[in-house]
């Protein structure tokens, strides 16, 4: 892949995150990486989806997370992405919204716990929520403290950002990443899905208890697990 080909795609695939309804005005933000070329594709902040345009999308160095080349300024959750694609190797592409259902379990700082086969199939433990930062970290470098608040979340409950690949922020919102772009896309998509379910369950009953682990696992290894048979080969 060339620049002007992960240019392209990028541009793409921010259109399709504000087509499936996730963002609106400018909230929100899809980057892909290319691990060959050093660099990762972003959305510029501020841009409206409707005027922006492939070359509009800004490149930046994997190596340093400075711009690399494009005439506007790259999105301002930039240094959170950059954060992500240095700690987590396999991942390729983050998405980010501000979606309305995934949103509420940040604002309300609640992970999303898998009552479901509709989250098992895709998010293998709870969907975890990131305690808000400190004062000094917001005051700090907030976006690159934001992507290193998500990896000590991650370590600190031994959870593998491949297999739940998804974290809400207390006060702040949801990312969600994947092997591609393609793959971040769909998991934003699919995150939104099962937190507005979450959401209706616990107003149904809200003594409602988290999913039977041996059924989250037939479901979570019958798709990702290595005799995976969803699906045509």
């Amino acid at each position: 892949m060339n620049i002007n080909e992960l240019k392209k795609i990028t541009y793409e695939e921010n259109l399709k995150l504000a087509k499936s309804g996730l963002v609106i005005l400018t909230w929100g933000n899809v980057s892909i990486a290319d691990r060959k070329l050093g660099v990762f594709a972003i959305k510029p902040s501020g841009v409206s989806y409707e005027k922006m345009k492939p070359e509009d999308m800004v490149i930046v160095s994997l190596k340093t997370g400075k711009k690399v080349s494009g005439k506007l300024n790259p999105s301002s959750d930039t240094p959170t992405h950059f954060e992500l694609y240095k700690k987590f190797m396999y991942l390729n592409s983050i998405a980010h919204t501000h979606s309305t259902f995934a949103t509420a379990f940040a604002q309300a700082g609640k992970d999303i716990i898998p009552l479901g086969t509709t989250h098992a199939d895709t998010f293998y433990n709870a969907i975890p929520c990131v305690k808000k930062l400190s004062k000094k970290e917001i005051e700090g470098d907030y976006e690159a403290n934001t992507g290193k608040a998500i990896i000590r979340e991650f370590n600190k409950r031994d959870v593998c950002y491949l297999e739940t690949p998804a974290v809400l922020l207390e006060s702040h919102g949801p990312f969600a990443w994947g092997k591609d772009a393609r793959d971040a896309v769909k998991n934003a998509i699919t995150l939104e899905a099962v937190a507005k379910m979450a959401f209706i369950t616990y107003s149904i009953n809200p003594k409602v208890k988290k999913i039977d682990q041996y059924l989250s696992n037939k479901h979570y290894q019958r798709k990702h697990g290595k005799n995976a048979y969803y699906g045509q080969k």
